[in-house]
């Protein structure tokens, strides 16, 4: 049996550090749109865009909840992109970004993986499209189970 999202006293979805959701891990639409509505102020709104960016441009886009974070893959190729709620900002990952054209601007240890930050003025929906777009089409990353 799967937990539920962990919740607070008053009923509503636990924030982590940052204004994350405590969301449990599993796969499907279901954890991620539980993630996504308890994403607080206009983060909710980012989350919700992306989710329907990522659906119309890979329209088999696989969906799970790990480590507080949805994550989109498509089967047989892996996982492509995870975000993450942060206090200013959302962050989208692509696990293969770093092939990607131009490069998203964020890196770190991970050579592959690459990142923008979404602040609260918005993002450039024909860009993102486009990464979500190749990234879907390349090998993504294979480092947790259903894929």
């Amino acid at each position: 049996m799967k937990k539920p999202a962990a919740k607070g006293g008053d009923g509503k979805v636990v924030l982590l550090s940052g204004g994350n959701p405590q969301i449990a891990k599993a796969d499907g639409d279901a954890p991620v749109q539980a993630y996504i509505a308890a994403m607080p102020g206009w983060k909710s709104d980012v989350g919700r865009r992306l989710d329907e960016l990522i659906v119309r441009t890979v329209p088999n886009a696989r969906k799970a909840v790990r480590w507080n974070s949805p994550w989109y893959g498509v089967e047989g190729m892996g996982w492509f992109l995870s975000t993450h709620v942060f206090t200013r900002y959302v962050k989208v990952t692509f696990l293969n970004g770093a092939s990607l054209q131009p490069a998203p601007p964020g890196s770190g240890k991970d050579p592959d993986a690459r990142w923008c930050d979404i602040y609260e003025d918005g993002f450039d929906e024909d860009q993102m499209t486009e990464w979500v777009r190749q990234s879907a089409a390349l090998p993504g990353w294979d480092g947790f189970d259903t894929l």
